[in-house]
């Protein structure tokens, strides 16, 4: 395994958070030989199994209930999980006692030895993310999707596997403590409002996230969309002639038209026509269009992106169909934990809506959603802890009522909803007050609607 200059062998380590990153890192820190010392808000007997058999196998020092100065200035260096604010006055504390706090993506940039394409942005990552991958993995690269879509760089790089191209979801969290990680490509696909529970300001979060291409060369590419304000705003302030801009300008590198993106490439015009496809709405071909920038920077032909652009399915929980029942669409829009992602469901959405919005309050601004709601949104049903904070801001706009559950909320909308509207989930919060994640979320709208045509069926067979 490649020696890290961040690291030795006997190293005293303390990593803050046993989450997926977090496993990743003491896996990664045990094959070098550092001494791990691992700290999180929960105690010993609420770990899972494989969480304890981590912990055992790596002979690591653990801290529950809470993170301790005394505990973590044991450790020379601390590895802090995305998930944890890097404002916590332990960790203030630690770093004027001389520790460094440094984030798994700091941690993995001296080791990394191929190429790599970072994805950030408010809403489509994980799509777009996906979508890269498949289109380098056209082309024959060996490509490898991780960071903030499941899989752990680190686990990749402790792994040893041969890699050409490493695609990486990565969230503003992760690039707050980034260190020298460098992208090849860097993409920001969209800036609205979010997790300004955790961000102190929208600036801050811009920051965060304009982090990713902060340590590129000459020869590395940036891409942004030009529809977004802030994002072209982004690109204003650059000087590299490396910048490349998708969006609906036919000046861009890559410019969508009707149901076509146009991209400009080595002095020619090639011309994606994306009728029939999945990925043929607003910000399908945004995504699209961002994907295909990068895979041309490692030159992909056309007929393989085309090949799989015809093939790409949209991943659950993102504007999926669940099922049409009496004229009534039924549409899981669970990953929408934003106002951005809610707005451009809305704008996808078919008919009227009966929207069912609510959950834990990220700090967004609900207000953001008055115009998209406004003669769209025919009813919104409210659930989870952010109901009253919703209501307090869309109160004048829309007709709305309280939910008991998110079962309440689909039998209300399929009473109110009438032919050719849609019954919508696109809850613009956080799912953890009543769900495990946004997927389970998802999951159990599903099976909602999956009872509602059981139900209508029976009915209607007895008459």
């Amino acid at each position: 395994m490649m020696k890290n200059p961040l690291i030795y062998g006997g190293m005293k380590v303390a990593v803050l958070g046993l989450g997926i990153s977090g496993m990743a890192a003491i896996r990664y820190l045990h094959a070098h030989g550092c001494r791990i010392l691992i700290s999180d808000s929960r105690p010993e007997s609420q770990l899972k199994r494989d969480e304890k058999e981590l912990i055992a196998k790596c002979e690591a020092e653990y801290e529950g209930g809470g993170h301790t100065l005394q505990f973590l200035t044991q450790a020379e260096l601390i590895i802090k999980s995305p998930g944890i604010p890097g404002e916590l006055e332990v960790l203030q504390k630690c770093r004027e006692a001389g520790v460094h706090v440094a984030g798994e993506l700091a941690l993995a940039a001296p080791v990394i030895d191929f190429k790599v394409v970072a994805i950030t942005g408010t809403n489509g990552k994980t799509t777009v993310t996906t979508l890269v991958g498949e289109l380098l993995a056209a082309s024959g690269r060996k490509v490898n999707v991780c960071g903030n879509i499941g899989r752990p760089l680190l686990d990749c790089i402790r792994e040893e596997e041969e890699i050409d191209v490493a695609v990486v979801e990565v969230s503003s969290f992760q690039l707050e403590d980034a260190g020298n990680f460098r992208a090849d490509v860097g993409i920001i696909l969209n800036i609205t409002p979010d997790h300004l529970d955790r961000h102190s300001s929208i600036e801050d979060y811009v920051q965060a996230k304009a982090r990713i291409f902060s340590n590129q060369k000459s020869e590395d590419i940036a891409i942004l969309c030009a529809d977004d304000t802030i994002c072209l705003e982004l690109a204003n302030q650059r000087t590299s002639p490396t910048t490349m801009l998708f969006g609906h300008n036919r000046e861009n590198s890559a410019y969508i038209c009707e149901s076509d993106i146009y991209v400009r490439w080595q002095r020619k015009l090639e011309k994606y026509d994306f009728t029939g496809s999945p990925l043929n709405n607003h910000i399908g071909l945004l995504n699209s269009a961002a994907a295909i920038l990068a895979a041309k920077h490692f030159d992909v032909e056309q007929h393989n992106i085309e090949v799989v652009l015809r093939s790409f399915q949209l991943l659950p929980h993102r504007m999926e169909l669940v099922d049409v029942i009496n004229g009534v669409r039924y549409c899981n829009d669970s990953k929408a934990t934003n106002t951005g992602a809610v707005i451009s469901a809305l704008q996808q959405a078919r008919g009227k809506v009966i929207l069912i919005a609510g959950g834990r309050d990220k700090g967004d601004d609900y207000r953001l959603l008055k115009n998209s709601v406004q003669g769209k949104v025919k009813k919104l049903l409210l659930i989870g802890e952010a109901a009253e904070k919703i209501r307090t801001d869309l109160h004048d706009v829309v007709a709305m009522e309280d939910a008991n559950s998110l079962e309440d909320a689909v039998n209300r909308a399929s009473r109110i909803a009438g032919y050719g509207d849609t019954v919508l989930l696109s809850p613009a919060c956080a799912s953890f007050d009543m769900f495990e994640s946004y997927g389970h979320r998802g999951e159990v709208f599903r099976q909602c609607v999956s009872r509602l045509r059981k139900d209508l069926s029976e009915i209607a067979a007895n008459g």
